[in-house]
């Protein structure tokens, strides 16, 4: 009996997985085959699912505009950023989890009151503080608003707080610099973290339409997402060109994930189990 309900709950199981999993993929499927329908083929009704006569022409339409700068500029913000988010919250992280000073805990409830506050309630003074320092219209218009970001102090500080600190003693004792304990002892601790927080920011980072839109507006610094918008016509809108300018734009998301994905799984195992 025990086995029977084994069977049932496992084939249950499969079944719900493989439902949901061709839920989830089929829009990537009806977005990548879109981008070889010819444009007649994309607005048929009912819609043609399988692509009989395969064609590059939304793909040279896309390429004939300065598609690769815009890939470019995203790739640079994003990756950028990525480096930086981790580099700032992995130092600040540490901080605030194993050093001791005046404020330390109003400092960190500061970050954590931060993380609810809607980006669009500081966009004012952020666009005045970007273009008083001489930035706006510029990638690192959009990169340095992002450097600070709320959560991924928020998510190495609890990262951080499984370094044992003994050791951090230890390693003082035998003479090592903060510098050095830092790099050699605490970020190889929290790697997993870190491999987490790289993907979050990376994506964050890359499909950050609202921001991208307020701080740039020359055609050359346009990212992919914001090249693709101005593609839309006012009557007319060639639909093969958005499926294959979107499936473009996701192909980084997919390889990021591909690259972190084993850490990011035991980040997530670590996160989620203390002690």
């Amino acid at each position: 009996m025990e086995k029977l309900k084994r069977a049932i709950f496992n084939i249950s199981s499969m079944s719900l997985l493989t439902i949901l999993t061709v839920v989830f993929i089929f829009p990537f499927y009806w977005v990548i085959t879109g981008s070889f329908k010819t444009r007649a083929d994309n607005l048929k009704l009912p819609p043609i699912w399988f692509v009989s006569k395969p064609t590059l022409e939304s793909w040279q339409v896309l390429f004939k505009q300065p598609a690769w700068q815009w890939l470019f500029n995203s790739i640079f913000i994003s990756i950028t950023t990525m480096l930086l988010v981790c580099l700032v919250s992995a130092a600040a992280g540490y901080v605030l989890a194993k050093k001791r000073f005046y404020g330390d805990k109003f400092l960190f409830s500061m970050f954590v009151f931060a993380m609810a506050l809607p980006k669009q309630v500081v966009l004012v003074p952020l666009v005045k503080q970007v273009s008083f320092m001489g930035f706006h219209n510029t990638l690192w218009a959009v990169i340095l608003p992002a450097i600070g970001w709320p959560f991924g102090i928020f998510l190495m500080k609890q990262f951080s707080e499984i370094v044992p600190s003994e050791l951090l003693e230890a390693a003082k004792i035998d003479g090592c610099s903060e510098i050095k304990i830092f790099t050699d002892i605490v970020i190889p601790m929290v790697k997993p973290g870190i491999a987490a927080l790289a993907i979050f920011t990376f994506i964050s980072s890359w499909n950050d339409y609202f921001l991208q839109l307020i701080m740039l507006n020359a055609r050359s610094n346009l990212t992919l997402q914001l090249g693709l918008a101005t593609l839309q016509g006012e009557f007319a809108t060639d639909y093969g060109v958005l499926m294959a300018g979107a499936s473009l734009a996701a192909i980084p998301i997919v390889v990021m994930f591909i690259a972190f994905q084993k850490s990011f799984t035991q980040g997530i195992t670590i996160g989620a189990v203390k002690g």
